[in-house]
C-alpha cells in the first residue's frame, strides 16, 4: 500500500518530490531518494560497471554475491552497498556519459568527448532546430536533445528500422519517456530533408553517417543563413571527401575539420603520469557555416600546397581553383 513518502504518491511534474528536477525540464536527471523504476550504476571496488534498474523485491546477482534492491531504493545516491558475498559497490544514478557507454547499441555511438565536441562547436542552444542523420543507438540524440530542451526541435533520420528501434527505447529509457523535441523519421536525409523543411529552416544539421557529401546539396537548402553544419565521420578518406565537397559547393565557410584524444593520468603522491588508457581516435569534426544565397566567402589567399589538386587528385576541386594545378619544377 503506497504512504504518502512513497513514489507512487508523488505528481507527475516532480516525479522524486519536491526537490526534483522537474518534469518540463525533460534532463533525465532525477535529484532525492531513488526510486522504484529508476537506473542505477554500480562500481566495485575493481572499477566494474553494472547497471540495473530498481524493482521491489528483486535481486541483483554477480561473483561476489547478491544484493536486494530494496537494500538501495529509498536512499540517496552516493552510498556504498555490501553484497552476500562482502563485495562492496558504490552506488549512484548514471551520468549521460555513462548511460551512452553502456546502453544497448544497435549501431556504433558517438562517444561522449565526440558528443560534447558537438554540442559545444556546432553552437547547440536552447530552443535550436536541429537535423540529425543518422540516429544509430541514440546516444547523440540524447545530448542534442538535452541542449536544445523542450522548446527546441531535433529531428533525426535512420536509413535502418532496427536501428532506429534500439534508439528509440534508448532515448526513451534515458529521458523517462517521449522527448516532446524528438521526431525520428526512418528514411533516407537526402530525399527527405527537402520535403521535410518546407519554409520552416533549420539552425544546425548534424551528419553522422557514412556519405554525408551525398547530402551537402539538401543540408544547404535546408539551413538558415548563419547555420551551421556538423559532420562526424570515422577516416581520412571520409574527411577528405567532405570537406572538399563542402569548398566546391560554395556556399559555406571554410571547413574546419579537427579530432579531440583524451588522455586520463595516474596521480598518486609523487607518482604523477599519464595513464595507460587513453580515448585515442574516435573520428573526426568538420563544421562550415552557410553562406546566405548567393553569396560567396572570400577567396583562400594561401595556395594549396604543390600536388595537392595534382593528376593524381580526382575529387571534388573548390571553385577557384584552375582544373589543374601543375607542379613547379624544383630549384635548389
Amino acid at each position: 500500500m503506497p504512504t504518502d513518502e512513497s513514489p507512487d504518491s508523488v505528481t507527475p511534474d516532480t516525479p522524486g518530490g519536491d526537490d526534483d528536477v522537474s518534469r518540463d525540464a525533460w534532463s533525465g536527471v532525477h535529484r532525492g531518494p531513488l526510486r522504484a523504476g529508476e537506473w542505477v550504476r554500480l562500481t566495485d571496488s575493481k572499477g566494474r560497471r553494472h547497471n540495473i534498474c530498481l524493482e521491489p523485491g528483486k535481486r541483483f546477482f554477480s561473483n561476489r554475491g547478491h544484493l536486494d534492491h530494496d537494500e538501495i531504493i529509498g536512499r540517496d545516491e552516493g552510498f556504498t552497498v555490501v553484497s552476500s558475498l562482502n563485495g562492496e559497490y558504490l552506488v549512484f544514478r548514471p551520468l549521460l556519459n555513462e548511460f551512452v557507454v553502456s546502453m544497448p547499441r544497435g549501431a556504433a555511438v558517438v562517444y561522449p568527448k565526440d558528443a560534447a565536441q558537438i554540442v559545444a562547436m556546432a553552437d547547440i542552444f536552447p530552443g535550436a532546430r536541429v537535423v540529425e542523420a543518422g540516429v544509430g543507438s541514440g546516444a547523440l540524440t540524447c545530448s542534442l536533445l538535452r541542449a536544445v530542451g523542450p522548446t527546441g526541435r531535433v529531428s533525426s533520420y535512420e536509413r535502418r528500422e532496427e536501428f532506429a528501434d534500439v534508439a528509440r527505447r534508448n532515448v526513451r529509457q534515458f529521458f523517462d519517456g517521449d522527448h516532446p523535441a524528438w521526431e525520428l523519421t526512418v528514411g533516407d536525409l537526402a530525399e527527405a530533408l527537402p520535403t521535410a523543411a518546407g519554409d520552416r529552416r533549420v539552425d544546425r544539421v548534424i551528419l553522422d553517417m557514412l556519405a554525408p557529401w551525398e547530402c551537402v546539396d539538401a543540408v544547404a537548402g535546408a539551413l538558415v543563413p548563419g547555420g551551421l553544419v556538423c559532420a562526424y565521420v570515422a577516416t581520412t578518406t571520409q574527411l577528405g571527401r567532405v570537406v572538399e565537397t563542402l569548398r566546391a559547393h560554395g556556399g559555406f565557410t571554410e571547413p574546419q575539420p579537427w579530432e579531440s584524444l583524451v588522455r586520463d593520468w595516474h596521480v598518486e603522491g609523487l607518482a604523477v603520469r599519464p595513464g595507460h588508457r587513453m580515448s585515442g581516435h574516435t573520428g573526426f569534426l568538420v563544421t562550415a557555416r552557410r553562406m546566405s544565397p548567393g553569396e560567396r566567402p572570400p577567396a583562400k589567399r594561401r595556395r594549396p600546397a604543390p600536388g595537392a589538386y595534382g593528376v593524381d587528385y580526382a575529387g571534388p576541386r573548390p571553385i577557384d581553383l584552375p582544373p589543374q594545378v601543375e607542379l613547379e619544377p624544383f630549384e635548389e
